[in-house]
């Protein structure tokens, strides 16, 4: 008699690693690899899931999510054909011009 076992569907961006990590764990991965024109799409959205798993995150996990969020955006940035420099340079020069986050301003509204 055979067993069923359960299928969960992703359909989601991971690690390159996670089939290996899968299998070597008794599991079954059934992948392809993005073509081009559909992985800035799959980035944006794993960049939406890093961010929403850092919201959520306790704080011994915080920095776990952190490098998760800055794995993606790092792939992002030279998917884009932009280098981590050209990246920390624009962020530079957007502090200088608005200033950053630091102040901890929270806008509630604005009038006219």
């Amino acid at each position: 008699m055979r067993s069923e076992r359960a299928v969960t569907v992703y359909r989601k961006l991971v690690r390159d690693r996670t089939p290996e990590w899968i299998e070597g764990n008794g599991g079954r991965a059934r992948y392809r690899v993005l073509d081009p024109v559909e992985l800035v799409p799959a980035l944006v959205a794993k960049l939406h899931e890093e961010a929403d798993e850092v919201a959520g995150a306790d704080p011994a996990d915080r920095l776990a999510e952190l490098a998760d969020l800055r794995e993606v955006l790092s792939t992002l940035t030279a998917i884009l054909g932009f280098t981590e420099a050209q990246v920390a340079r624009a962020a530079d020069e957007k502090r200088a011009a608005r200033g950053g986050f630091a102040g901890r301003i929270w806008l509630e509204e604005t009038v006219g």
